[in-house]
C-alpha cells in the first residue's frame, strides 16, 4: 500500500492576512480575523472526517461480506475470478495517481468526488478479496483493534502539546525501508520476520496517522493542510487506517 502524503510538498494554509499573519489594524480586526481562520479549518475538519467515515463505511462493509458470508468467500476463491484482484489494483493505482499528483484534479469538483469513489470502490473491492482468505474471527479481530486504535490516536494527537508534524521526514525514511522489507518477504519466507515486518508496519502507519491528523487539525503546527486540500487531507487518513488494518490483519494471522 501507499501512503499519499510523504514524498509530497504539504501545502500549507495562512489566514487574516499577507505573508502569513493577521492584518494589521484594530483588536477588533484581529480577532474577526481569527474567528474567521477557526471557523474555516473547523468545516474544514467536519468535511474531512464526514467524506472518511463514508469511506471507511463502504471498505468495511466489503470486508465484513467478504469474510462473514461463506458463499461470497466461495467466489472469492474460484480460479476464474483470481484476476479481479489485479484489475481491482490497476483501478486503484490509476485513481490514485490521477488524485495525488494531478492537483486540478482533486481540487475540481465533481471530478475530484467522482475520482474517490472510484478509488474507494477499487480499494474496497481489493480488501475484500484479500480478507477472504482469512479466517472470519481474524478478520474481525484487526477490525475492532484498528477501530481503537485509530480513535485513541486521534484523540491524542487532538490533545497533545507534542508536533508530530516534525517528524515527518523520518517517518517517509522509515517507510522507504518497510518497503524494501517487504519486497524481501516476496523471496524469503521467514515467520518471524514477518512477524517483525507486519509489527513495524502497524507502528509506523500509527505514527503516520498521528502526524496526518495533526496536520489537519491545524495550530501550532509546523505543517499544516489547506482548508482547499480536504481530498488530500481525507486520502492520507484513509490510506493510513488501510495499511494499518492489513498490518495488524498480517500480524494477527502470523501469530495465531
Amino acid at each position: 500500500m501507499i501512503n499519499p502524503n510523504y514524498g509530497l510538498s504539504s501545502p500549507t494554509s495562512n489566514y487574516g492576512g499577507e505573508e502569513g499573519g493577521l492584518t494589521q489594524g484594530f483588536a477588533g480586526d484581529e480577532q474577526f480575523n481569527a474567528f474567521g481562520a477557526k471557523s474555516v479549518r473547523l468545516a474544514f475538519i467536519r468535511k474531512v472526517y464526514g467524506i472518511l467515515s463514508a469511506q471507511l463505511i463502504i471498505t468495511f462493509g466489503f470486508v465484513l461480506v467478504f469474510a462473514l458470508n461463506e458463499d461470497t468467500k466461495a467466489w472469492a476463491a474460484k480460479p476464474a475470478n483470481s484476476g479481479l484482484i489485479l484489475v481491482a489494483f490497476m483501478i486503484t493505482m490509476v485513481s490514485l495517481f490521477s488524485l495525488m499528483c494531478c492537483g486540478d484534479m482533486r481540487k475540481k469538483f465533481p471530478h475530484n468526488f467522482i475520482c474517490l469513489g472510484i478509488f474507494t470502490m477499487a480499494q474496497s473491492l481489493s480488501l475484500g478479496l484479500i480478507t477472504a482468505r482469512y479466517q472470519t474471527h481474524i478478520v474481525v479481530m484487526a477490525i475492532a483493534i484498528t477501530a481503537v486504535v485509530c480513535v485513541s490516536l486521534t484523540i491524542f494527537a487532538m490533545q497533545t502539546k507534542i508536533d508530530f508534524t516534525i517528524y515527518s521526514g523520518m517517518a517517509f525514511v522509515a517507510l522507504i525501508v518497510l518497503t524494501l522489507m517487504g519486497f524481501m518477504l516476496m523471496f524469503i519466507r521467514l515467520p518471524m520476520l514477518q512477524i517483525v515486518y507486519s509489527g513495524v508496519g502497524a507502528l509506523l502507519f500509527s505514527f503516520f496517522l498521528l502526524i496526518d491528523t495533526q496536520m489537519i487539525m491545524g495550530g501550532n503546527r509546523r505543517d499544516v493542510l489547506s482548508p482547499e486540500e480536504y481530498i488530500l487531507a481525507v486520502m492520507m487518513l484513509y490510506m493510513d487506517i488501510i495499511n494499518l488494518f492489513l498490518h495488524i490483519l498480517s500480524l494477527l494471522n502470523s501469530t495465531k
